[in-house]
């Protein structure tokens, strides 16, 4: 369903009160629906029992297409190791403020306004994209700029078939993306740390490669807010920043985004962001990682181990520069 607005309502209350992600499986599941929250009926659903014992409460995807061919197969790190331990400026500076404060954020309703390059653009609400695609886990290593690493199971659908069905034309070399801007939900917003909205961007093609993710939950249940509820862009061989979470706009254009870190720090963060262990941060080695919840550091893989995925890429491109 395709629904417009008037330009003065805000994009994330554009839809009425709606059902959670997937609704049809909802109904299925019995499950309970709570304005505001990421909260049902667990069901017959099940998950793995760390999630269910942190979360009991959080609605449990029945339906899960697993084992990806992109699947890594080290250690996940926990539920809690997850959900405690973000990077989301929105809720303060600290690892642990986003767990702490993001219950002001309302993930329902939501909607994502499509425009720019493309032949469908609009207001889509997010119940209405959920049920376009299947959704399935993968499970990924996520390296963040300042060194430390995780091994996460999302929940989502490739990034490349939601493109499609907006029918980028021939000018669309990029994909830009943008964050909630909303001082009640969002409260660290209110400091000037970064330029709001954040936004990221990607090339094309990296859009379109199918280890990008939109993603919409982990550990078998819906997003939490702390982790980008209720919709995520998640790309596994780049740097943490690049993954822009609740999201609410995305634009087709010709020339590259300017995101949120280059307007802030360009002689720290570029636009490409992928991990490349032999370029060092001005204030820190990338060479190395900490897993979170192990004693001792690892070696970095180029392309975050999925160098044999996406090198091809960057052929050519100086990575040294194109940082």
């Amino acid at each position: 369903m395709l629904i417009k607005k008037p330009a003065d309502i805000r994009e994330s209350e554009v839809t009425p009160q709606g059902l959670y992600l997937r609704r049809r499986e909802f109904i299925k599941a019995a499950g309970s629906i709570a304005a505001g929250a990421a909260t049902a009926a667990v069901g017959s659903a099940l998950v793995s029992g760390d999630a269910a014992a942190q979360n009991p409460n959080a609605y449990k995807f029945p339906q899960l297409k697993k084992g990806s061919p992109f699947d890594t197969t080290e250690a996940q790190n926990s539920y809690k190791e997850i959900t405690t331990y973000n990077n989301f400026y929105e809720f303060g500076l600290d690892k642990a403020d986003p767990a702490k404060y993001a219950h002001t954020l309302k993930p329902r309703p939501w909607s994502i306004v499509v425009e720019g390059q493309c032949n469908k653009p609009g207001t889509y609400n997010i119940e209405d994209i959920a049920k376009w695609f299947p959704l399935e886990e993968r499970i990924y290593r996520m390296r963040c700029v300042e060194a430390w690493s995780m091994v996460i199971p999302w929940v989502g659908f490739p990034l490349a078939d939601l493109v499609k069905r907006f029918e980028p034309n021939a000018k669309a070399k990029f994909v830009e993306f943008k964050t909630l801007v909303d001082l009640r939900q969002m409260p660290g917003q209110t400091e000037p740390n970064l330029n709001w909205p954040y936004t990221e961007g990607l090339r094309m093609d990296e859009a379109m490669h199918p280890l990008t993710l939109m993603a919409v939950g982990l550990y078998g249940e819906v997003l939490p807010n702390q982790n980008g509820a209720p919709i995520r862009l998640v790309v596994p061989w780049k740097y943490g920043f690049k993954g822009v979470k609740s999201i609410v706009r995305m634009r087709f254009v010709e020339g590259q985004p300017l995101n949120t870190w280059q307007q802030t720090r360009a002689s720290e963060y570029g636009f490409f962001a992928n991990v490349n262990p032999d370029v060092d941060h001005p204030r820190w080695s990338q060479k190395t990682e900490r897993r979170i919840g192990e004693l001792f550091r690892r070696k970095t893989l180029p392309f975050n181990g999925y160098a044999e995925q996406v090198a091809s890429l960057y052929t050519g491109m100086d990575l040294r520069k194109y940082y």
